[in-house]
């Protein structure tokens, strides 16, 4: 077999291939004796029908499927001895196998980048710092009575942080003064919790004041992004009727509280604890995330890398249908009307694969395997939050390719880790509130 090799623009490579006649002849004369033995052909008992017969009825065919499986497999036999590591499937051209005749072709298609030193130049990693301070434990305490608290009615006119239950008629004025109705202008017992900002701007800071029963007339304006463009930007008056004035009852904090969230002993002083316990595997959480962003960001910068397109569209192909599944598991079947384009996930499919490639290197480089322990930690993390979570375990152990994804996510955190040990990184003292708003954002 004759193999010659051509660099094109980019990654792409052209590889000629010559088969022998021989190799071409031997395998359609096997198939076709073999095909003879078990041919039914009408006027011949089984396995008497003459070669010839068998070579005129089948050869044609025969010398097809040979000659497909030929490129098949001499295609690999030419990329392992010209070293080279296909990115996706080749594109055959100029295939051609004559009776008597060698098989000649050429295969177009794009080779993997080489990465064989990753550069961890000028990366340097800022890692946010944070201590649970009594007052993050009490605010977080108070956002759970607020979750749970009761409403009664108000004494004195409404005020920021309570309801009112309205009935409202929506009208749109034009430049003209003239006024017209749209669509959903009314609403009848709407709650509407003051300073939520539930509604436009200047809805709810003009119904402060009001008691029950009371009628108010509203002037707002809807924001020049609204939704609904037929809207947008246009002047609008509410008239208001106020069924309703309540203010907020927080609960007390209490055992009867505390035991609201599981906790049966220690009160409110072992829910505290709780809290904080939660609040700090939180910040963990968040600090890994802020500095693997970091990681892979630097990386990126640092090596970057020319993509074969080939595994930049698999990605994009990826990405969409994980979009229409999402989108599938939230709405039903609604995602069929929405218009994905490719465009849309170039970004962060070329993200994706670039990082693949080194950290795949860094891996390989330093023979990194994934930590039974912790694949076993990721697994049961993921299954704590379902009703059964030994159900789960074992559904991610009963197939190898579940828990090879589980495994790829481990091997990728070792690789970030290694790195984070080999560059420079700068402590950052951060609040809990603003660590847990830069990874939310």
């Amino acid at each position: 077999m004759q193999v010659s090799i051509q660099s094109s623009e980019g990654l792409e490579r052209r590889l000629t291939v010559k088969v022998p006649a021989e190799r071409i002849e031997k395998e359609v004369q096997d198939r076709l004796k073999s095909l003879a033995r078990r041919a039914k052909i009408d006027g011949f008992r089984p396995g008497k029908v003459p070669f010839t017969v068998v070579q005129r009825k089948y050869g044609q065919q025969v010398r097809f499927e040979v000659q497909d499986e030929v490129v098949r497999s001499s295609f690999q036999e030419a990329v392992v001895q010209q070293q080279l590591r296909p990115a996706g499937n080749p594109r055959i051209e100029e295939s051609s196998a004559e009776p008597g005749q060698g098989l000649e072709y050429t295969a177009v298609f794009e080779i993997y980048p080489e990465v064989t030193q990753v550069s961890l130049d000028n990366i340097t990693l800022a890692k946010p710092t944070t201590e649970i301070a009594d007052a993050d434990v009490s605010a977080v305490i108070e956002r759970l009575r607020k979750q749970r608290n009761e409403w009664e009615d108000a004494t004195n006119g409404a005020q920021d942080g309570g309801r009112v239950v309205i009935d409202f008629v929506g009208t749109l004025i034009d430049d003209n003064g003239d006024r017209q109705p749209f669509v959903g202008n009314e609403g009848n017992q709407v709650p509407v919790v003051l300073g939520s900002k539930s509604f436009i701007d200047g809805f709810e800071s003009q119904l402060i004041g009001v008691k029950a029963g009371e009628e108010r007339v509203l002037n707002v304006r809807f924001p020049e992004q609204y939704h609904a463009k037929e809207l947008a930007g246009k002047a609008v008056q509410f008239a208001v009727k106020v069924a309703a004035v309540s203010v907020p009852k927080l609960p007390e904090l209490n055992d009867e509280f505390a035991l609201g969230f599981g906790i049966s002993e220690g009160g409110i002083e072992a829910l505290r604890s709780e809290v904080r316990n939660n609040m700090q595997r939180e910040a963990e959480q968040a600090i890994k995330r802020k500095v693997k962003q970091q990681v892979l960001d630097g990386l990126l910068k640092a090596n970057p890398l020319t993509l074969p397109r080939a595994l930049v569209d698999s990605e994009i192909g990826q990405l969409m249908q994980q979009a229409k599944d999402d989108m599938e598991a939230r709405g039903g079947g609604g995602s069929a009307s929405i218009n994905l384009q490719p465009v849309m996930f170039e970004e962060h499919a070329r993200r994706r694969v670039a990082l693949g490639l080194i950290l795949a290197e860094i891996i390989r480089q330093n023979g990194f395997k994934a930590q039974p322990e912790r694949v076993r930690a990721m697994v049961e993390a993921a299954a704590a939050s379902y009703e059964d979570p030994t159900e789960v375990l074992r559904w991610y152990y009963a197939k190898r390719e579940r828990m090879a994804g589980v495994e790829a996510v481990v091997l990728e955190d070792q690789a970030v880790e290694w790195i984070a040990e080999k560059v420079q990184v700068n402590e950052v003292p951060t609040s809990f509130d603003e660590l847990i708003k830069s990874v939310q954002g």
